[in-house]
C-alpha cells in the first residue's frame, strides 16, 4: 500500500496516532524533509529552541548480565573494569555544577558492589551538595523496595530502556536470565513510585522488524513515559554481535520525529550513538525533534572504558570540552543549551 508521507505526518501532528500500516510507512519513509521539520515546529511549539543538558557520570562498566549486544556484558573478558567512589562522583558532579549542569545521569552496569544503601548513599550526598539539581539514575532492573528505597533517598528521575516490546525479539538479544516481563514490572514500578520515567529502544537490532518498531511505539503508548531515548544499534566486537551491521540513521531519525508528533511533551535525547553513526548525527537529531543533550561529566581516563559500542565518541575530551564543544553545536544548528532541570512540559 502506498501513503503519502506528508498526509500521514499531517494526521500524526493532528490525532498522535496511526494505524499499525500507517506507522510502519513513516518509519522506513526515505524522503522525510516535511516529517523532520514537522515535528521540530512541534518541539518549538513545547519548548522553544532550548536544549536541556543532561550531565552523564558512567561510574561503574561491571555488569551481571551477558546482554547480547553489550560491550560491558559479563563475559566479555577484554575489557579493563573500573568502579567510581562517591567522591570521586561527586568530584565528577561539582565539576559538571560548575559548568552550568543542573541535572545528573548517573549510570552503570547492574553491578552488585553497588548496594541499595550505598546508591541510597550516594543520592543522599549529591542533593545534599546540590538541593537545586535531579538526580536520575539508570543502573537497571531491581525490585520494587529498591527503587521506593533510591526515591526516598532523593532520586528524581530514572532511565529503563525497554529495548523491544516484543518477547521473541527480546529472547533474541538476550540470555534466559533475563525476561522482558520483568523489564516491565520495573518501568510500571518506577511510574507507580513517581518517578519522571525513562525509557525507549534500540533502532536495527539484530532480527528487529518493521512491526516491532511499531510494537514499541504501541508498548510507549501505554507506558506513557516522560523520558524517550532512542539511538542506532551499533555493534562491539567482543560481543555475539560483533558482526552485525549497524542501525539506520535514517530510521532513527524519523522515529525521533514520530515520537516528538506521538508525545508532544516528552524528554527525547539526541544520543551519543548518534553521533557516533554520523558526525553531524546529534545535531539531526535535534531538527528532527530531540530536545536534550547528555554530555559526559566522567573523568577522562575512564571514558574508554565504558564502551556499550565500538567507536563511542567523546572519550578523550575533558568535562568542559565536552560542554563547549555541544554549546558550538547545538547554537550551529539554531538551538541554545540551558542550565535547567528540564521538567517534562505536559
Amino acid at each position: 500500500m502506498n501513503f503519502n508521507i506528508n498526509k500521514l505526518t499531517d494526521k500524526l501532528r493532528n490525532m498522535r496516532d496511526l494505524s499499525d500500516a500507517e506507522l510502519a510507512a513513516l518509519i522506513d519513509a526515505q524522503d522525510c524533509d516535511y516529517l523532520h521539520k514537522t515535528a521540530d515546529a512541534v518541539r518549538r511549539e513545547r519548548y522553544g529552541i532550548d536544549v536541556y543538558t543532561r550531565g552523564l557520570i558512567e561510574f561503574t562498566n561491571y555488569c551481571k548480565n551477558n546482554c547480547y549486544y553489550c560491550g560491558l556484558r559479563k563475559d566479555n573478558t577484554s575489557l579493563e573494569r573500573y568502579r567510581l567512589t562517591k567522591e570521586q562522583i561527586l568530584e565528577c558532579v561539582h565539576t559538571g555544577y560548575t559548568l552550568g549542569f543542573r541535572t545528573w545521569v548517573l549510570q552503570g552496569g547492574e553491578d552488585m558492589y553497588y548496594s541499595d544503601e550505598y546508591i541510597c548513599e550516594i543520592v543522599s550526598a549529591l542533593k545534599a551538595a546540590h538541593p537545586d539539581c535531579a538526580v536520575t539514575l539508570s543502573i537497571g532492573e531491581k525490585s520494587y523496595e529498591s527503587y521506593e528505597a533510591y526515591r526516598r533517598a532523593g532520586a528524581d528521575r530514572y532511565l529503563l530502556r525497554h529495548e523491544t516490546a516484543d518477547d521473541t525479539h527480546y529472547r533474541s538479544l538476550h540470555p534466559d536470565s533475563m525476561q522482558s516481563e520483568n523489564r516491565r514490572r520495573c518501568l510500571q514500578d518506577l511510574k507507580r513510585l513517581g518517578y519522571q520515567v525513562g525509557s525507549g529502544f534500540m533502532v536495527g537490532s539484530p532480527h528487529q522488524t518493521l512491526e516491532n518498531l511499531v510494537a514499541d511505539l504501541r508498548f510507549l503508548q501505554e507506558l506513557d513515559p516522560d523520558m524517550i531515548g532512542i539511538g542506532p544499534f551499533l555493534p562491539h566486537a567482543d560481543t555475539p554481535f560483533g558482526g552485525e551491521e549497524k542501525g539506520s540513521l535514517s530510521r532513527c531519525l524519523n522515529l525521533i520525529a514520530i515520537l516528538r508528533l506521538m508525545f508532544p511533551y516528552a524528554l527525547i535525547p539526541a544520543t551519543t550513538a548518534l553521533g557516533t553513526i554520523h558526525p553531524l548525527g546529534r545535531e539531526m537529531g535535534l531538527k528532527a525533534g530531540a530536545n536534550v543533550v547528555m554530555p559526559n561529566l566522567s573523568p577522562k581516563g575512564v571514558r574508554e572504558l565504558y564502551t556499550l559500542y565500538d567507536n563511542k565518541i567523546c572519550t578523550g575530551e575533558e568535562a568542559a570540552e565536552c560542554r563547549s564543544c555541544l554549546d558550538k553545536r547545538v547554537k550551529g544548528v539554531g538551538y541554545r543549551l540551558v542550565a535547567d532541570i528540564g521538567n517534562v512540559k505536559r
